[in-house]
């Protein structure tokens, strides 16, 4: 299926501005949550600049995906993106992966298809009725705030948490509206251009990044990305449901479906703790110093850190 292969190339144009995007933002100098500066510093190194254009090319990518398949399928997909990354980052930074490590990337990739494949995203609309949308903007408005508001009362492991799932929110509300333009550009460019939900794509966007970044510096991947992966995928099939009417399958297929999100889970906190995406070296069981890494930034605490990991936008 044409959706399923643009999904993929989208986790895997995702997987790369990650490993871009965590380098320059344990790099910036701002530490202040939600900080504008913190952009203004990102955007004059060209490490971040080059994962910017990968988020585009993902963009673009995902637009395809959406146009052709439900976002009921197409988001949960990029639950492949953390394995990508790590893989992706294992490459880069020559970084070796223990055998456990693999089982957990084995477990998370066998655990999707199969619970893609229990669950069966089909049908639905592709414009949903203004009404509701009004009603999704609001309740998603509200938990946002309620999320945020949340994470400004913290620090440290249980912020980015927090500002990981606003950000998987704002990225499956990005989803949602640009499936919808997608669907607008089939009537012509007028169409287009005069909706609502293409402008709507990019303000969500830019704000789902802006928490992105914050997520990323606030704490580790452990915290973050399990946070903000799974939480896309869950958000983005009840958007699919509540917007544009798309079927699930059911009944006894709950149980499959329960248990392959289960393993995922499990799967996915084990490689969020791969010494690797902690930027360590998993054999040796050592942070890297600065004689090996020395463009590495040191951490609060004082020690040396590598960007070996991070989400990418979708």
């Amino acid at each position: 299926m044409i959706s399923v292969l643009l999904a993929l190339l989208t986790s895997a144009s995702n997987a790369t501005a990650a490993v871009l995007q965590r380098r320059a933002a344990m790099q910036a100098r701002s530490s202040k949550p939600l900080e504008l500066s913190l952009i203004a510093d990102l955007a004059r190194r060209k490490v971040w600049l080059a994962g910017i254009a990968m988020v585009v090319v993902a963009a673009l990518f995902q637009a395809g995906a959406l146009a052709t398949g439900p976002i009921a399928l197409v988001q949960p997909i990029f639950i492949v993106e953390l394995p990508l990354t790590l893989l992706l980052s294992s490459l880069v930074w020559r970084r070796r992966l223990a055998p456990r490590t693999w089982g957990a990337v084995a477990l998370v990739t066998v655990s999707l298809g199969t619970g893609l494949a229990a669950v069966q995203p089909s049908g639905g609309t592709d414009r949903a009725p203004t009404g509701t949308w009004v009603l999704a903007l609001i309740a998603t408005g509200c938990f946002e705030f309620a999320l945020i508001a949340a994470a400004m009362r913290v620090r440290g492991e249980p912020r980015a948490a927090l500002l990981g799932l606003a950000a998987a929110c704002g990225y499956a509300l990005t989803a949602a509206l640009l499936k919808e333009a997608m669907a607008a550009l089939g009537q012509g460019a007028a169409e287009f251009f005069t909706s609502w939900q293409l402008y709507g794509t990019a303000a969500a966007g830019i704000a789902s990044l802006f928490l992105l970044q914050n997520a990323l510096q606030a704490g580790t991947l452990a915290a973050s990305q399990p946070m903000l992966t799974v939480g896309d995928a869950l958000i983005s099939i009840t958007y699919g449901v509540m917007l544009f009417h798309e079927h699930l399958r059911l009944g006894w297929w709950l149980l499959p479906e329960i248990i392959a999100l289960i393993l995922i889970v499990v799967g996915y906190v084990e490689i969020a703790k791969s010494p690797v995406a902690a930027g360590h070296d998993e054999q040796s069981g050592r942070a890297p110093s600065a004689s090996d890494t020395p463009n590495a930034p040191a951490s609060p605490d004082g020690r040396w850190q590598t960007s070996t990991e991070g989400p990418g936008a979708r």
